[in-house]
């Protein structure tokens, strides 16, 4: 009799437990992804400083308030040492070993696009901050990224380039092997023909990953008539290409895009890059309110500016956030859970970031205004011009 009373007692303690369902987590865990090692670094760095400059906010807070109830937050970082492969890698073990609730990062395309399609697939939310190639977030309801597009950001360059110099030849420069730039090179080319119609880019000229001499390339563009240079690379290589195309003799503008907002690219470049442009997701000098606020503290933190990247990363740290704050509960139910965020993503509305406001897409895509930075002579990045969709 007492083995049918124990038998009975367990049943009931198994419905409750099963009614109940999973025990709600202590700790939220959030992946990042970011290239510490590698080619960029700086980019890393910067992704590594913001996000844990945010959760030294939430721990001052006692934890992030869900619903009325406190959760401890960890950070799970991952070097993707700016590889695909690598990025891969990292998304598959934070989703499957660390049961992270969402992933903010990679940043660069290269790496944001191959990681995208392992979230999607897991049903995991991930955030990038910094990849603008439209393949990151193309058909992948559960990828997301917190700034504009390259489908926007090639006709700003193109238009700007027009209406303030009126130039009418345009020479490209760019990496065929890297997502980032290749897709943008591409949406330059087509906004600036159908400016000044076909033939107008008299120099398409491209190299692969790691070259260090594009001697051949810049003397092709030199004696093509272009009237400027359009290269839409990273820190690393913007200073190899300006210095040798100065060095060939090379007078006109040259111009970039949002790959050049590390500090690293005028530490590289030095006066050669001075009085350049470049379009990029917000400027640091001349910064008010809540931005000036982040690169103040920022700066005395780490001491030095924080580029485009750290800026980008605390709008998607905080973005996160909201996200997780929206769903009202943590169930326990990973799986679940990352649904809600996806959702609950999905749904903002006007966030008012430090990069400037954004609404999300049914895409992931935010609706949000880039600028044009000016390269000074004391080599900051000055604000120009804004463009907005």
């Amino acid at each position: 009799m007492k083995k049918y009373k124990v038998f009975s007692l367990l049943l009931i303690v198994a419905f409750l437990l099963a009614a109940c369902g999973p025990a709600a987590p202590k700790t939220i865990k959030i992946g990042i992804n970011a290239p510490l090692t590698g080619d960029i670094p700086k980019v890393g760095e910067g992704t590594k400083y913001a996000a844990e400059m945010w959760l030294e906010d939430i721990d001052a807070a006692g934890g992030l308030d869900v619903g009325g109830t406190k959760y401890k937050v960890e950070l799970v970082i991952e070097d993707n040492e700016s590889k695909a492969d690598s990025a891969v890698k990292a998304n598959t073990k934070m989703i499957t070993q660390d049961d992270v609730l969402i992933i903010v990062g990679p940043q660069s395309s290269k790496q944001a696009v191959p990681a995208g399609e392992v979230a999607n697939n897991n049903e995991t939310p991930m955030i990038s901050p910094w990849s603008t190639n439209p393949k990151t977030t193309l058909d992948r309801p559960w990828v997301f990224r917190g700034c504009f597009l390259d489908p926007f950001q090639g006709p700003v360059i193109a238009n700007f380039a027009s209406e303030e110099f009126g130039f009418t030849k345009a020479a490209v420069l760019y990496d065929v092997a890297s997502d980032y730039p290749k897709g943008l090179a591409e949406f330059f080319k087509a906004a600036w023909e159908e400016l000044h119609g076909e033939g107008s880019v008299v120099a398409y000229e491209s190299f692969t990953t790691k070259d260090t001499d594009f001697s051949a390339q810049l003397t092709k563009i030199k004696n093509s008539g272009a009237e400027f240079i359009f290269t839409p690379q990273y820190y690393n290589e913007v200073a190899l290409i300006v210095q040798q195309a100065h060095e060939l003799g090379w007078t006109g503008p040259i111009m970039g895009s949002d790959s050049w907002g590390s500090t690293e690219t005028v530490k590289l470049c030095g006066p050669d890059c001075y009085g350049l442009f470049f379009s990029t997701h917000y400027a640091a000098a001349g910064a008010t309110g809540a931005t000036k606020e982040f690169i103040d503290r920022y700066n005395a933190k780490y001491g030095y500016v924080p580029d485009d990247v750290g800026a980008l990363t605390w709008d998607a740290m905080n973005i996160a956030k909201q996200a997780i704050q929206d769903c009202g509960k943590i169930t326990g139910d990973l799986k679940a859970d990352r649904k809600c965020v996806r959702d609950a993503l999905a749904s903002i509305k006007n966030f008012h970031g430090i990069t400037g406001d954004m609404t999300f897409t049914e895409d992931g895509d935010p609706i949000k205004c880039a600028v044009i930075v000016r390269i000074s002579d004391a080599g900051e990045y000055e604000f120009y011009k804004q463009v907005c969709p």
